[in-house]
């Protein structure tokens, strides 16, 4: 804070804001989906691995399958609560608390995940809105791993990272409105 009160500019943050324009390109299918066994199978055998989303990351949870680095905001399908025991397990590795809105991807939630990955793994916890957070997913885990989150009502997708996964991310961070926000801390 300034001495008058404010917040300095450089308390802002960089951040990434999805343009109307660019929701029904985000909204596609980046890899295949699955649903029930099948997507409890695939679960099961994936090597290294990052989840996006409460339902994903206590589903490999439940499969005694843990995840790299999981993202959570502990709502699903916007407003039911999700007790956060349910991710105990990957939060005993480590836990990093993010600020990240709705329709942004934060420098805070990118910076987070790059430190999981190359840290031993983990939990965050949103504050805001996870569903950005696979392209971090994508943008941090090497090559051969696998990025999986939710399509509700439809199932997991299963994105496996390589460097045409990390190209259209970078693609579409590209396309995104980069910003300066104060997200108030």
């Amino acid at each position: 804070m300034t001495r008058a009160g404010t917040r300095s500019a450089s308390s802002d943050e960089r951040a990434w804001v999805v343009p109307e324009s660019l929701r029904p390109v985000l909204a596609e299918k980046y890899g295949p989906v699955f649903s029930g066994e099948e997507a409890d199978r695939r679960i099961r055998a994936l090597g290294k691995f990052g989840a996006c989303g409460d339902q994903v990351v206590g589903r490999a949870i439940d499969l005694g399958h843990l995840p790299l680095v999981g993202i959570v905001d502990y709502k699903t399908r916007r407003s039911e609560p999700v007790p956060p025991d349910r991710y105990r397990a990957l939060a005993a590795r480590r836990t990093i608390r993010v600020k990240n809105p709705a329709g942004v991807l934060t420098e805070r939630l990118r910076k987070a995940v790059r430190q999981l990955v190359e840290g031993g793994g983990g939990l965050i916890e949103v504050d805001g809105e996870e569903d950005l957070g696979s392209l971090a997913l994508v943008e941090s885990l090497p090559a051969g791993a696998t990025v999986i989150y939710g399509i509700p009502g439809e199932g997991v997708s299963f994105v496996r990272v390589d460097a045409i996964a990390k190209e259209n991310v970078r693609h579409l961070v590209a396309l995104m409105e980069l910003r300066r926000l104060d997200l108030g801390d």
